[in-house]
């Protein structure tokens, strides 16, 4: 008739009543390239500084990169890459590919989803690449942003920020909740 939880439901005591301990949700365990069961991983990323759209936050970027997105490719590109290809490389690829195919974006999703590596910052509000092909400027502008908001001075490349830190001159602090 009634089952092993509702044995007690017509028993009240002072205290109440209490069905038992909560059973957990069953949670398949996801199979790895090897076929063995893995459970998902329980890191957290981390929530953009600012949002996609939020392009006029810093007006002078966003018109440069309404104007000529090679540039702020290159600045970002420089940071993310830890100086091993320089501003004007990264750009200058960038530009010839703008002009060759129009699809620069497929080369510029590459280094947004390695930024997100490198912060573990969440996909959002989608996938890099989609991101990329339909927000080209708006992604640029927020990874600038992004990379600003981190303490880098975007204006000066990897090497003189590297040398600025090893100074002593302090960065401003990252706080990712925090907005204006």
């Amino acid at each position: 008739m009634y089952t092993s939880a509702h044995q007690d439901y017509g028993k009240f005591s002072g205290e109440g009543y209490h069905p038992g301990p909560m059973k957990q949700p069953y949670a398949p365990p996801y199979a790895s390239a090897a076929g063995m069961p893995v459970q998902p991983s329980a890191t957290a990323t981390a929530p953009w500084s600012t949002g996609l759209c939020h392009c006029f936050d810093d007006p002078a970027n966003c018109l440069v990169t309404c104007v000529c997105p090679c540039i702020t490719f290159g600045q970002i590109s420089e940071i993310v890459n830890k100086g091993t290809t320089s501003c004007a490389a990264s750009g200058a690829l960038y530009g010839v590919l703008l002009g060759l195919t129009g699809l620069p974006s497929l080369y510029s999703c590459f280094y947004r989803s390695r930024m997100r590596g490198q912060y573990d910052l969440e996909e959002a509000p989608c996938v890099d690449c989609l991101v990329h092909v339909f927000c080209e400027p708006c992604a640029l502008c927020q990874e600038y942003r992004e990379l600003r908001n981190r303490g880098f001075d975007m204006g000066i490349g990897w090497q003189a920020n590297m040398e600025r830190q090893s100074r002593g001159v302090t960065m401003p602090p990252f706080h990712a909740g925090m907005t204006r």
